[in-house]
Order: C-alpha cells, then sequence, then structure tokens
C-alpha cells in the first residue's frame, strides 16, 4: 500500500500508523513545524507552506515507488502539510513497512531525506510580522546525496 497525501488538514498519526501495520516492521518520522529563532528577527509565528498541486504528490510518489523498490516495503506513506501552520503543528508524516526493521527504518531515513529536496513545496516564514522565503539548505542537499541517484 502506497499513500500520498498533500492537504491543509492536520495530520492523524493513529490513522497513519494503523494503516501501515500490516506486520513486521514500521518506522516512522515526524516532523513539527519548529519554533526557532530566526537571526536577529525573532521566533517564528507562522509557516506557510506552497505547492505545485500534481507535481508534488507526483514527486512523492516518485520517491514513495523508489523506496517500494529499494527495500522491498510492504507499506509506504507520506502525508504533508500544505497552508499556515503554527509552532509545534504537525507538518509532515513518512511511515514505512516491511518484514525487517532495518529495511524500515533505511527506507524512512531515505524518504524524508530525499523528500526535503525532491518535492516542490515552498516555505515561508513570518516573524515579528514580517514574511520572507525559506532558502534551501546546503545541509539538506548533502543528507540526500548519501542515498545517490
Amino acid at each position: 500500500m502506497i499513500r500520498v497525501l498533500v492537504s491543509s488538514a492536520p495530520i492523524d498519526l493513529a490513522a497513519e500508523l494503523e494503516r501501515l501495520e500490516v506486520g513486521g516492521a514500521v518506522a516512522t518520522f515526524t516532523g513539527l513545524v519548529r519554533a526557532d529563532k530566526v537571526a536577529g528577527r525573532g521566533d517564528v509565528a507562522v509557516l506557510e507552506l506552497e505547492h505545485y498541486p500534481g507535481a508534488t504528490e507526483a514527486a512523492l510518489t516518485r520517491l514513495l515507488d523508489q523506496a517500494v523498490t529499494r527495500w522491498a516495503l510492504t507499506a509506504a506513506s507520506v502525508v504533508h502539510r500544505v497552508g499556515a501552520m503554527r509552532p509545534g503543528e504537525r507538518i509532515v508524516f513518512v511511515g514505512t513497512a516491511s518484514a525487517h526493521r532495518a529495511a524500515a527504518l533505511e527506507a524512512c531515513a531515505y524518504l524524508i531525506d530525499r523528500l526535503k529536496t525532491d518535492a516542490p513545496f515552498w516555505k515561508r516564514e513570518t516573524v515579528a510580522g514580517e514574511a520572507r522565503w525559506v532558502e534551501a539548505r546546503d545541509s539538506d542537499d548533502a543528507a540526500a546525496a548519501r542515498w545517490g541517484a
């Protein structure tokens, strides 16, 4: 079972986990909107995510297909929020299931590393009443690169 969902609705962790519990091992990652201070500007009040409908889902589906093939997964899921979110809200859920834990854990790490660079999302942070687009990070590129092409 492959599941890709891009939505403005809150992520229901219990429902997502239940979809993956098909036997063997399940690995998950849940990302939260950080309340980081932005250098010289203050705390992030709102994070807005925009995407390119259709293209985003297609990119996520390609990543899931690659993971399923590479690690012989029995199930995999990516749920990503879009729209305005506040610190502490869930922004992304990645889950993988396999007959063995190593495959589930590696595939989960692969998916979160690759979606940061391979899925068309754009982030805008509002700090002290001023909104700014968030630039891509070299550390995200390095994390994705460790998995090869």
